[in-house]
Formats: structure tokens, C-alpha cells, sequence
């Protein structure tokens, strides 16, 4: 946009400053693929080389300036990320502070590269003091990562000012990538890298530095898994983690680890002693609390938290009856006990490149830029010792002329220039072999350079006795020796590669499994089978009477109570369904809109009071009546009819819902409720309608669907179904007569027909609210 009277302080888009048009979808495009690549460069993807990303380098950096080593004192949060903000990383303090704070935090990062003193959180969720109540100092691991900064070990750049430099990378003495993980989510492309085991990780670098063309097999087979900071058992089978390694992409399968705690006289409880990662356990907590108030797994009777240094998580079971293996799968289903943690490496190939690595390409990676760095250390020592020869080269030709290089000082107007003009008789060389040492370029043969001069300028009288020169001599020789060595790394690759394989051993030496910090804390295991636990068995079987209301108030009493006891309800309200069952049985309510909804016997409400309204408990609508309430048995068949006239068989295992929803069995439409739902016992089947006509039919002509609207039952002029029943055809019809007597007709002929007839009136004796039972 070129400058207006409006906008006097905006600068062209040009250089002449005249106003440029372009499509507004090319303009956007361009400013947005700007932002993206500014998001992954510099926010989100970890750089392949040191694991870190600009905020954590520049924190590190930073406190590394402030010379806060590991075995120095503590300086205020706030002072460090104000640091950072100022000098290196210009966004808000709190970012800064919170990206410090989780670098200190051992739940979180496997290795810390900040000590931290006072509150940083902990692993309950709980977020860190201000930065104005803590304080902090870098780790042992955090100078490892920087260990070669002041020898030119890698490039630096200018800060976003120009004021200062900031390092591009850093040296990184250990695979940090991996050790401590990474995640991030960029514009288009995401990272997830769980932490692991640094031991583990040195001795598969070890194994490419001996093997270059190492197979994944062999790599994976010394990494086998993650190395949470929490702990916790890895259960993911070794095929597929090893497929995630080789591709970069894949999930790991982690649980909580417990054990069973006896408590003696056959009562158990169980204790969660790790929890996976990144799983806040005050959530936990609450997940597991809601499990047992919704009853979703009946067998957990209570959950305490009684952590204090460590984790310790106490499970109760609702009888000693249970099994923990079943109750511990249950809780695997349903809560955060057990997660799968992504896996996606997406990292910057030397900065630059966004790519999803194997985990051969990562260590390949560091190893490169450990190699790098060693070279550039290596040849920045070969400087300053070729520096320092050249000093001590000129002290050696001052203490072989030293009355010609005093008189020069006292007496010469310039004693510097008179000094390189002077032509001296060059030092005896050693029997220390320096044929790769280069002499300083002189301008004549024995003359003295600048900084030789200098130097001899700037000697002290102290250290003209003799002694120095043997010191000065001795110094000579050993750095003739060293600079030989050096020579020859730089020159030869595999003494390289054997240098940097001795550094690593020093690290895994520093932090490997001997330490405490080094150790394994996650485990591997198999996973069993949770799926297919049957409730049942998770719940200690008792007797109950089931009694539900006209209006819909469930309740469960102990035992077995007398089908025909008086029973108190609400006002206005009165007994609809009694039946005896067991705690671990599925009662089913079958709903006149044609659902079918589950209830656990060992979920429903006592019978101390008036029970709980069945409403609160499944989605049944309140114009929809409860039609039929019953334990299920598997293997049962149940005849379904709607007040239209249609029916048909449902095998009970069609009937069962796995949601407070309810599931669908009976298709209606318009005004169609659902009537009868009845166990299919007998081999025929008997309808009345209003019209008080009786139909009795086979029941092999009723066919068995899983859902459906069904097929006609009997025909119908006016009026609907009013009842349906089934018996055996030899037994005869029974029904109740008006004097309450049971009366059953054998003679059954005049009204057997064909299904969906009209029938014939039923007969005499036959109860006048067209009812069988």
C-alpha cells in the first residue's frame, strides 16, 4: 500500500512507491504460506539435531549467560525469563515462563534441563508459582547439551535486534530428540515423540557407529520402547512398535501399574503406583469417582488418592469375590488408566526440512552433528594452539637473544617496530616431531611477528628466570604433541567416529541405568484380553425383588421378597411390576415406543425408600409407558405385538442396549405403540382384539426378525390388538375368569385359523378387559 494523506507513516509496496494490485486468494496465499513456515520453523517442529525448539534453546542459552551452572546458586524465574524475553526471544513472559517451568518438571521431562526450587507444578495438574516465587538453575544434562558453545562448536546469528548472538543450535552431547520427546502442532503437520531411555539410545548409537547399515530390527531390538517420565506398563505388541519406528508413525498402548495390596482375613484392595504420561491424576481421580457414582463399573466400591511423594492410588472392589484382573480391565475400558500415546516424528533435518524420520534417520542425524561438532571443536583448538606456538615461539627467541631484546626495550624509541625489524636466531626445535606444525608467515627469515612482539612487550620482568624457559620449552613440546593428534582426527573419519563413541560412553557413564535418574521406569507387558469380561462376573451375585411403579419408580430390595407383600408408593401411585432377581441379571423394560433399554440388577436404587424414577436412569420419554419389565435370559424367544394388530418373534439377545438410549426392536408408526412383550412359550399363539374376537394360530407362521414393523396378527374392522399370548395348543387355553377362578379351554377348534383372520367371539367366561392373564 503506497502512502495517502490517511496513512503518511505507511511505506510502499515498492520501491517507486506506486500501489501494486494482485488477486486477493495470490496475496493471502502468500502471507499465510509466510506464517506457516514461521510456525514450523521456529514454533513447533524440534530440530532433529538437538531436540529443541528456538524458546527452550534461547532459555537455555540465556541462563547459560547468566552462569547458572548446576553446581551454582539458584537465580529468581523472573529474572531468567525476563532475560530471555529482552534479549533473545520477544514474546510474552509467560510463555517464556511456562516453557521454563515444564523444562523442570521430572513428570513431564524425562531428563530436566532446569533445576527448579519452589513450586513448578506437579503431577496432579497443578499449575507453577509465579516466576516470582521460584527459582532456577540449569542441570547437569542441560550443560551436557551445551558443552563446546565457547568453541566455535557451531554457528550463531544475531538476535531479533542485532545486539547480541544467539547460538543456531546446540552441541548436544546426547540425543536429546529422543531422550526427553517433543510435541507440536504447525500449520499442516504436527510432532509427537515420546521420551526415552538415554542408555538405550547411546548403546543403538554405539551399534551404527560400529554398523552404519544397521537394520530397524537390531535398533529397536536395544530400544525396545519409550521411557516414560511416570512410569507405566507399555503393552503395545513388539511388531507393532517396531513398524512405528521404521515408519515414524504408530501409537503406543500405556497402563497404569498396580498391584494387589492383601489386607488379611481375604480382603484386598488394589494400589496404582505409576500412572501413564501426561494423565493429570486429579482428573484421574475424577473419572474414577464418576465410574462409580454412574455404576458404570459396578465391581469398583471406592477410590482414594493417598499420594504424597510418589503415587499411590488405593482401589477398592465391592466384594473380596471379585476378580482384579477383571476389575483392573474394566477400569482400562472406561478411564485414562490406559492410553495410546501417538508417535509422529516430524522433526527439521539440520534445521531446515520438515520430515517424518525413522528412528534409524534420527540417531543417524545426531551422530552427523556430532561429528560436525567435533570437527569444528577440533579445528577451533587447532587454532588456538597454533595461536599459541606462534606466542611461544617468539618467548623462545626472546630468551635466546634476551640482552639484544632488553636493550631493544629500554633504549628504542619504538621498541615494537624495532623488535620485527630485528633479525633473531630461531629456536633449536625439539626432539618432539611438529613436521605438521606451519611456521607463522614471515616477512624475513628470523624476523618477529605483531603478535610475537606484543607479547614479548607485554612479559613481565618475573618471567625472565630461568625456570620460565623450561616451562615455556615443556609447554612447547606438549602442545607440538596435541596439535599432532588433532591433525591427524581431523584427517581420519574413523578416528572420529571411535572419539565420539568414547564421549557417548562418557554420558551413559554421566546418566545411564546405574544412576537414578538413568534408570527404566516404564515396563513392558502383554495386554490381556478386557474385551469380552462379562459384567457378571465382576459383581458379587445376590438375591433382589425388582419393583417398579405405574408411574415409573424402580427400586431393588434385598432378597427375595413374597411376590403378593404390601408394598408402600407415592401418593397417586401403585404397583406395576414385582419380580424376583439376582444382582449380576440384566432386567430389560421394554418402552411403548417400541425401545427396549438395560438395566444392571446391582445398579438399581434400594428399597429403603420410594426408589428412583427409571426416567433418570434411561432415556425413556415421559409420554411412553413401560409395557413389559423382566430379567433377561439368553436364548429366549419373546413375542412382540403393537396395538395395530402386527407382531413378530425377537431372539432376547436382539433386545439388549448398551446405552441409556435403549435400542430399537419394534418399527411403529402413527398411533402405533408397542403392547406385548412376552417370553414365546408353547407352540401357538392366541390374539384378542377390542372387538373381543379370539384368533389362535400356530406360532410357527410368525417370523423371527432382529427389528421390524412384523407382520399382521389379526384382521381388524375397528378397534386394535388388546392382547396376545402363546401356549401349548394340548394344554389347552387357561385365562381368569370375572370371579378371579383360572379356567382353561381344551376345545379350541372354532377359533383356530389362519394368521391375520378376524377370529370369532370369544368365549363365555372370558374376562371382560380382553386380557389372557
Amino acid at each position: 500500500m503506497a502512502k495517502t494523506p490517511d496513512n503518511p507513516n505507511i511505506e510502499p509496496d515498492t520501491p517507486g512507491g506506486e500501489m501494486v494490485s494482485e488477486p486477493l486468494s495470490r496475496a493471502i496465499g502468500e502471507r499465510y504460506l509466510t506464517y506457516a513456515l514461521s510456525t514450523i520453523m521456529h514454533r513447533a517442529l524440534p530440530d532433529a539435531r538437538d531436540g529443541l525448539k528456538p524458546v527452550h534453546r534461547r532459555i537455555l542459552f540465556a541462563m547459560r549467560e547468566l552462569r547458572l551452572s548446576s553446581t551454582g546458586g539458584f537465580r529468581k524465574s523472573a529474572k531468567i525469563s525476563g532475560d530471555v524475553m529482552g534479549n533473545y526471544h520477544p514474546h510474552g513472559d509467560a510463555a517464556i515462563y511456562d516453557a521454563m517451568a515444564r523444562l523442570a518438571q521430572d513428570f513431564n521431562v524425562r531428563y530436566p534441563l532446569v533445576d527448579g526450587q519452589g513450586n513448578f507444578g506437579n503431577i496432579d495438574g497443578d499449575n507453577p508459582a509465579a516466576s516470582r516465587y521460584t527459582e532456577a538453575r540449569l542441570t547437569a544434562a542441560a550443560e551436557a547439551l551445551m558443552e563446546g558453545l565457547a568453541e566455535n562448536a557451531v554457528d550463531f546469528r544475531p538476535n531479533y535486534d542485532g545486539t547480541l548472538e544467539e547460538p543456531v543450535v546446540m552441541p548436544a552431547a546426547f540425543p536429546n530428540l529422543l531422550a526427553n520427546g517433543s510435541s507440536g502442532i504447525a500449520v499442516g503437520m504436527a510432532t509427537n515423540i515420546p521420551p526415552h531411555n538415554l542408555h538405550e539410545l547411546i548403546d543403538a548409537c554405539q551399534l551404527l557407529l560400529r554398523s552404519p547399515e544397521t537394520s530397524d530390527e537390531e535398533i529397536v531390538a536395544l530400544v525396545p520402547g519409550p521411557d516414560f517420565p511416570t512410569g507405566g506398563v507399555i503393552v503395545e505388541p513388539r511388531e507393532t512398535i517396531l513398524e512405528a519406528y521404521r515408519t515414524g508413525r504408530g501409537a503406543f498402548r500405556l497402563r497404569a501399574k498396580w498391584e494387589v495390596e492383601d489386607l488379611g482375613r481375604g480382603t484386598w484392595q488394589i494400589v496404582v503406583t505409576q500412572i501413564p504420561y501426561q494423565v493429570q491424576k486429579s482428573r484421574l481421580i475424577e473419572r474414577l469417582a464418576e465410574l462409580i457414582q454412574t455404576k458404570k463399573v459396578p465391581a469398583l466400591a471406592d477410590v482414594r488418592d493417598e499420594s504424597a511423594e510418589d503415587v499411590r492410588i488405593v482401589l477398592e472392589p465391592r466384594a473380596r469375590t471379585v476378580d482384579a484382573e477383571m476389575l483392573m480391565g474394566m477400569l482400562f475400558r472406561n478411564s485414562d488408566l490406559e492410553i495410546r500415546f501417538p508417535l509422529n516424528m516430524n522433526v527439521l533435518i539440520d534445521g531446515k526440512v520438515p520430515k517424518v524420520c525413522s528412528l534409524k534417520e534420527v540417531l543417524r542425524a545426531f551422530l552427523d552433528h556430532r561429528r560436525d561438532v567435533l570437527q569444528r571443536r577440533s579445528q577451533h583448538r587447532l587454532d588456538k594452539i597454533d595461536l599459541r606456538l606462534e606466542l611461544l615461539e617468539g618467548f623462545l627467541i626472546a630468551y635466546l637473544n634476551l640482552d639484544r631484546v632488553i636493550d631493544i626495550i629500554r633504549y628504542d624509541v619504538d621498541p615494537k617496530r624495532a623488535l620485527m625489524a630485528e633479525t633473531w636466531g630461531k629456536p633449536h626445535k625439539r626432539a618432539v616431531s611438529d613436521k605438521d606444525y606451519v611456521p607463522p608467515d614471515l616477512s624475513a627469515e628470523g624476523e618477529l611477528t605483531e603478535p610475537q612482539a606484543e607479547a614479548i612487550l607485554n612479559m613481565r620482568l618475573r618471567s625472565l628466570r630461568r625456570l620460565e624457559e623450561f616451562e615455556l620449552r615443556r609447554e612447547y613440546d606438549e602442545l607440538l604433541k596435541e596439535r599432532a593428534d588433532l591433525a591427524d582426527l581431523l584427517e581420519r573419519p574413523n578416528r572420529q567416529w571411535k572419539r565420539i563413541g568414547e564421549e557417548l560412553t562418557a554420558i551413559q557413564t554421566q546418566f545411564g541405568k546405574a544412576t537414578a535418574l538413568g534408570a527404566r521406569r516404564s515396563t513392558f507387558a502383554e495386554a490381556g484380553v478386557v474385551e469380552d469380561v462379562p459384567v457378571e462376573a465382576m459383581i458379587e451375585r445376590e438375591p433382589i425383588t425388582v419393583i417398579c411403579s405405574k408411574m415409573g419408580w424402580i427400586r431393588a430390595m434385598k432378597g427375595h421378597q413374597p411376590l403378593d407383600a404390601e408394598v408402600k408408593f407415592k401418593d397417586g401411585d401403585e404397583g406395576r411390576h414385582i419380580l424376583h432377581a439376582e444382582t449380576t441379571d440384566r432386567i430389560i423394560i421394554a418402552g411403548s415406543n417400541g425401545r427396549f433399554y438395560t438395566l444392571l440388577g446391582a445398579n438399581l436404587p434400594g428399597g429403603r425408600g420410594m426408589g428412583e424414577p427409571v426416567r433418570l436412569m434411561v432415556d425413556l420419554p415421559n409420554e411412553a409407558e413401560i409395557v413389559a419389565l423382566f430379567v433377561w435370559r439368553g436364548g429366549e424367544k419373546l413375542i412382540v405385538a403393537s396395538s395395530a394388530g402386527d407382531g413378530f418373534l425377537v431372539a432376547s439377545e436382539e433386545v439388549l442396549a448398551q446405552t441409556r438410549a435403549g435400542k430399537v426392536v419394534m418399527n411403529l408408526s402413527g398411533d402405533a405403540r408397542l403392547l406385548v412383550c412376552k417370553p414365546a412359550q408353547g407352540d401357538h399363539v392366541a390374539v384378542v382384539g377390542e372387538n373381543r374376537k379370539v384368533l389362535v394360530f400356530p406360532l410357527a407362521d410368525l417370523p423371527e426378525m432382529a427389528r421390524g414393523k412384523g407382520v399382521r396378527l389379526q384382521k381388524y374392522k375397528d378397534g386394535s390388538l388388546s392382547d396376545v399370548t402363546t401356549f401349548i395348543l394340548a394344554q389347552g387355553l387357561a385365562w381368569k375368569d370375572p370371579a378371579g377362578r383360572t379356567r382353561t379351554e381344551t376345545e379350541l377348534g372354532e377359533w383356530i385359523g389362519a394368521r391375520a383372520s378376524a377370529g370369532r367371539m370369544a368365549p363365555r367366561g372370558f374376562p371382560r378387559e380382553n386380557r389372557f392373564t
